[in-house]
């Protein structure tokens, strides 16, 4: 019997020692670095709370129904943000009520330079479609993609001007050593697939074997030593 369990632990063991090294190499990955550096945090000045000098002025909405309408502060002043029921977002001046146009490519990057706290210059700007987001952004927005000299990324929403996502070299790594721990390199995100489940089952079962060969086989010595 002992003989028989110690052959199949060999063969699990076998089967899940490549998942059990890549568990623990990206573990060891994802924690080599404070998480707030991996994120990035403090590379942009925070904005401050909304001032104007005069009560703002509600856009006209001709009838439409409005989700939601919100004064937010932005590096340019502040600006109303509207959503729509049917999910579209739109901006408007709070000073005259009138509507804006989307955010351009030369605001996207104003908007960072004006807030960024690090020493990179910017490398370019280029736009992303919402049904195909980048995989390090994975929002389904239209988006300004702000490329920084330091591999930094830095994804303001088209719709509104928000800084929505900030992501370094590393975070980028990071994430790639995510997706090798949850087994899911494609989305990074699905962390009930069936190949993770898979292996932990055959790690616990390697596991439990294991355990019930331990002291068979300190038994076993014990007999030999009589």
């Amino acid at each position: 019997m002992r003989s028989q369990l110690r052959r199949w632990h060999i063969w699990l063991g076998w089967i899940v020692g490549l998942p059990f090294l890549f568990w623990v190499i990206s573990g060891l990955v994802m924690v080599a670095r404070p998480i707030d550096e991996v994120r990035g945090t403090g590379l942009l000045k925070d904005l401050g709370p909304v001032r104007m000098e005069r009560p703002p002025v509600v856009p006209r909405i001709d009838g439409v129904p409005l989700q939601s309408l919100t004064l937010k502060a932005s590096s340019s002043g502040p600006r109303w943000v509207a959503t729509l029921p049917d999910g579209k977002v739109r901006i408007a001046d709070p000073a005259t009520g009138a509507w804006l146009p989307e955010v351009s490519a030369t605001a996207a990057a104003h908007e960072i330079t004006s807030r960024y706290g690090g020493k990179a210059g910017i490398a370019g700007v280029s736009r992303t479609a919402a049904d195909d987001p980048p995989l390090d952004l994975r929002r389904e927005i239209p988006a300004w993609q702000v490329r920084m000299t330091d591999g930094t990324n830095f994804y303001v929403d088209a719709r509104t001007g928000e800084v929505v996502a900030t992501r370094t070299r590393f975070w980028r790594f990071y994430d790639w050593m995510w997706g090798l721990h949850i087994m899911d390199l494609k989305t990074r995100e699905d962390t009930h697939n069936p190949l993770i489940i898979g292996f932990a089952i055959v790690a616990l079962v390697t596991t439990v074997l294991a355990l019930v060969m331990l002291p068979l086989t300190i038994r076993r010595r014990r007999r030999r030593s009589a």
